[in-house]
């Protein structure tokens, strides 16, 4: 411990000592210089790359407005998720079943309707048409069934708007 001091103490550690140190000062002086040169270089390029704005300008103005489409694009997923829970209780599913309800009455002109939505519910509509008179009767339903008695041609209605979206019709015989 002793010699390190001896060492310290002579003249030949200061001289080395600051020339050292003169030396650090040099390099951290020539460092800085470099990177308020790269940093000016770079703010030029910038300014090149992004036609005479500041492409950081630029950058930071479009992640904003990234943020802001997420959240549009959030709202938008919630309407149509909320409108797509709607529409399924609109009227998706008919079915049309024309005949004819009576023997002295030509033609198919009596008919059984199905208005249904995506879970078979809604009403189906007994149109009874006669050489006298002309009824229409509706009926609930309810997944796909009714609680009232339902006739042949309201059944194959609802049948034939349950199994297809599109819409449907189908003529049948005589009834009486």
């Amino acid at each position: 411990m002793e010699a390190f001091l001896e060492v310290i103490k002579t003249d030949n550690f200061i001289l080395w000592s600051a020339i050292i140190n003169i030396i650090l000062i040099l390099v951290v002086l020539i460092l800085t210089a470099v990177v308020i040169s790269s940093n000016k270089k770079y703010l030029s390029f910038m300014k090149k790359l992004g036609k005479g704005e500041n492409l950081d300008s630029m950058l930071k103005e479009y992640l904003k407005d990234v943020a802001a489409i997420k959240q549009d694009n959030s709202e938008i997923k919630a309407y149509y998720t909320k409108l797509d829970y709607d529409i399924g209780s609109s009227i998706q599913k008919i079915g049309l079943v024309r005949y004819n309800a009576f023997q002295n009455v030509g033609s198919d002109l009596s008919f059984a309707l199905a208005l249904l939505d995506r879970e078979n519910n809604g009403v189906v509509l007994n149109g009874l048409y006669g050489a006298d008179s002309s009824n229409i009767y509706a009926k609930p339903v309810k997944n796909g069934t009714s609680s009232y008695k339902l006739s042949e041609e309201e059944e194959e209605a609802i049948k034939i708007a349950s199994q297809d979206k599109s819409f449907k019709t189908k003529h049948k015989e005589n009834k009486f």
